[in-house]
């Protein structure tokens, strides 16, 4: 099996780097890009307390009774609870089937827009049972999403392009923000044939920022050659992906690569991991077109509206 090329980016190296260095830094999240489509990124300055915040305060929310959290139920694509049993990642071109739907609940946000189209700016759900909760949420979404604006100028760099070409194209995305509790196996009995914490998928937009766990039913990257390998984890480091607007964006230059989370496992029953994602979009009402190779890949995708894009992704991963 051949390793998957995940490189670690400094980015605070990129923020006082000059145009030589900032180029070969670029290229060489360029081939990455194109073999696994991971990276990881330290040197962001997103403080590891606040991330604790989160999950501290995530964790009293995921405590609460079921019925408390039907209060805040919603479905994929939505904002508020989702419950375990309603997600199924695996499942996209065909129906969610719930017999191997994911192992994991997910508290589910968004940026907010009261002048936004209100299809995509829907407002965020605040369990009042944990008022901790939304401070630290909102700081660290909006400390990623500044940094999402960064990696968009580093990969228009790798591409020869203007910094600012994806920059302008994301202004008005609404974005996802996911805290996924992953139960112990304790929690949730031994999976079926076939059942993950995440199941095999891509993700669907530009980039997924991920900060999570390192555990025994962790994250996995498929290889170009098919096969299943542990993503790397570097404390402290932001687990970075290409998603499949952005792949398609590039007429397929860039990989949006398969990736799991491993079931629970009986090595550790009591192991319980929460992941915090944000899922970095593009504006819903953009016209997606494959850029011409030498810059695109030369895969010749019909343009695509994103927001269409979207539903279509949302409703195969519903599971009812």
């Amino acid at each position: 099996m051949s390793a998957p090329d995940i490189p670690l980016f400094d980015i605070g190296a990129w923020r006082v780097a000059g145009l030589e260095e900032r180029a070969a830094l670029a290229a060489r999240l360029d081939r990455a890009m194109q073999d696994s489509g991971f990276f990881l990124v330290s040197g962001h300055g997103i403080d590891d307390s606040l991330k604790e915040r989160v999950r501290l305060a995530s964790r009293a929310f995921f405590a609460l009774p079921d019925a408390a959290k039907d209060a805040y139920g919603t479905g994929v694509g939505g904002r508020g609870w989702i419950a375990r049993g309603r997600e199924a990642n695996s499942y996209y071109g065909e129906v969610g089937d719930a017999a191997t739907a994911d192992l994991k609940e997910t508290f589910t946000l968004g940026r907010e827009d009261p002048d936004g189209d209100p299809a995509w700016f829907m407002a965020n759900v605040w369990p009042a049972e944990v008022p901790a909760l939304r401070d630290p949420v909102t700081a660290y979404a909006e400390q990623v999403l500044d940094l999402y604006r960064e990696l968009l100028e580093v990969l228009a760099v790798a591409l020869g392009l203007d910094p600012g070409y994806f920059v302008e194209r994301t202004r008005n995305a609404p974005h996802t923000f996911n805290i996924n509790r992953y139960p112990a196996l304790a929690v949730t009995g031994a999976p079926v044939e076939g059942q993950f914490r995440v199941g095999p998928h891509t993700d669907w937009g530009i980039l997924t920022i991920l900060d999570r766990q390192p555990g025994y039913g962790g994250l996995q990257v498929q290889t170009l050659d098919g096969e299943w390998a542990d993503a790397p984890f570097v404390p402290g480091a932001l687990t970075v992906n290409i998603a499949d607007l952005l792949a398609r964006w590039t007429g397929d230059r860039w990989r949006s690569t398969r990736h799991r989370v491993l079931p629970p496992s009986d090595a550790d029953p009591n192991e319980e991991l929460i992941s915090l994602i944000v899922f970095c979009e593009s504006d819903m009402d953009r016209v997606v077109t494959p850029l011409a190779p030498p810059v695109g890949g030369g895969t010749d995708y019909p343009p695509v509206v994103a927001g269409d894009y979207y539903r279509e992704r949302e409703a195969a991963a519903t599971v009812g």
